[in-house]
C-alpha cells in the first residue's frame, strides 16, 4: 500500500501524457498511475486535451526532443509555448550525449537548455543523467533524480528451461549493445542472440543488417517483434544470458525490465550502470567491456548466476511515486 503525503493542492501539477508505444510515453502513463494512486487529487491529462486546462495550472511533462516535436525545433517551439502559459516541471529523458553526432548533437543541446530555462523545476532519472546536463553545457543548476522504479515480480517457482542466447531486451537501433552481444556470443561459443523487441522507428535496415553481420559469424539472431507483457515475461524468463552493453546511455529501462523479471544481467560496466547496481545491490553482475565474452561464458555455465532471488527490490514504483510528490512540494515553496 502506498502510504499518502499531504501536500497543499496548488503544488500538484496536472501529469501530462502522450499515447504511443515510444518508450518514455508508456513510462510517462505508468508513473502518472503510479502517482494518482499515491494521491488521489493528481489530475492526469494527455498533451492533446492540455488546452482545456486552465492557464496558470501548474503541469508536468515527460520530455525527449522526439515526443515533443518532428524536429528538436519544433520541440523547442511546443515546450515553450506551453511554459508560457502553465508553471512547467519536466522529467528529461534522453538526454544529450556524443552518440547523436556532429549534427543532432548541437541542436539537441539547444532543445534541452531551452526547456530548462523555460522549466521552474527538472528532474532526471539517474545521477549520471545530471552529470551528462552539466557536461553537455545543458544545466548546471538544481536537479532533482528520481530513479527509474522496478516493478518486481516473483521468480517462477520453476526454473525455466532456457533457449540457451544471449539476450538483448528492448527496441533495436546502433549502440544499444545488439553488436557487442553478439560479439560476446561469438567468443564464449554460443549460436543464438535473441532480439527481446522490434527495431526501433528508422532502424529496420540496421536490424537486417546486423542479422546478416551475426549469420557470417555462424548465429542465428530471432527477433521477436512486440509482445505483450505475458509473453515478454516468459521470453525474458527463457534466455540463457541477459546482456546489458548499450555504448551511450541516458537511462536504461531495459535494465529495470530484466531486474524486474527476476533476472541478474550482465552490465558493461559504465556510469549508470554502477549507480543502478550501487542502488540494487546484487541485481546487476558488472562487468568490463574487454571480459564481456568471458563473463557470457561463465553465466552460460552457471546460469543460475543470473538470477538474482530478490522481491521485492529496492526503488519501486510506491517510492518513485512519493519522490515526485515530495520534489513537486519542495519546488513550490
Amino acid at each position: 500500500m502506498i502510504s499518502k503525503i499531504s501536500i497543499p493542492d496548488a503544488t500538484l501539477p496536472v501529469l501530462l501524457v502522450h499515447p504511443g508505444p515510444h518508450g518514455v510515453a508508456v513510462y510517462a502513463r505508468q508513473i502518472a498511475t503510479d502517482i494518482a494512486a499515491a494521491d488521489v487529487r493528481v489530475r492526469v491529462s494527455t498533451v492533446d486535451a492540455v488546452a482545456s486546462v486552465p492557464e496558470g495550472t501548474p503541469v508536468h511533462a515527460h520530455v525527449t526532443d522526439r515526443l515533443w516535436g518532428t524536429s528538436p525545433e519544433e520541440a523547442t517551439r511546443t515546450l515553450t509555448a506551453l511554459a508560457a502559459r502553465h508553471p512547467l516541471t519536466v522529467t528529461l529523458h534522453d538526454v544529450p550525449q556524443e552518440s547523436d553526432g556532429e549534427r543532432n548533437r548541437p541542436r539537441r543541446r539547444a532543445f534541452y537548455r531551452s526547456v530548462v530555462e523555460a522549466a521552474r523545476g527538472v528532474a532526471v532519472n539517474s545521477a549520471h543523467e545530471r552529470e551528462l546536463l552539466r557536461e553537455e553545457g545543458v544545466a548546471d543548476g538544481p536537479i532533482a533524480v528520481v530513479p527509474l522504479p522496478v516493478v518486481s515480480s516473483p521468480a517462477p517457482t520453476k526454473a525455466p528451461g532456457t533457449d540457451d542466447s544471449v539476450g538483448v531486451l528492448g527496441y533495436f537501433y546502433p549502440g544499444k549493445g545488439h553488436d557487442e552481444a553478439l560479439e560476446a556470443a561469438v567468443g564464449a561459443g554460443l549460436a543464438r542472440v535473441t532480439v527481446l523487441g522490434r527495431a526501433s522507428d528508422g532502424h529496420a535496415a540496421d536490424l537486417e543488417a546486423f542479422v546478416r553481420r551475426a549469420d557470417a559469424h555462424g548465429v542465428s539472431v530471432e527477433v521477436t517483434g512486440w509482445l505483450d507483457d505475458a509473453e515478454m515475461a516468459d521470453r525474458v524468463r527463457r534466455v540463457a544470458v541477459p546482456v546489458i552493453a548499450h555504448r551511450h546511455v541516458s537511462a536504461s529501462g531495459s535494465l529495470a525490465s530484466w531486474i524486474g523479471w527476476g533476472r541478474r544481467p550482465l552490465a558493461v560496466r559504465n556510469r549508470y550502470n554502477d549507480e543502478m547496481a550501487a542502488l540494487r545491490p546484487g541485481t546487476v553482475t558488472l562487468v568490463e567491456p574487454a571480459d564481456l565474452a568471458v563473463a557470457v561464458a561463465a553465466a552460460r555455465a552457471d546460469v543460475s548466476s543470473t538470477w538474482h532471488g530478490q522481491h521485492p527490490v529496492p526503488f519501486g514504483p510506491a517510492d518513485a511515486a512519493r519522490a515526485y510528490l515530495r520534489w513537486w512540494s519542495e519546488v513550490a515553496a
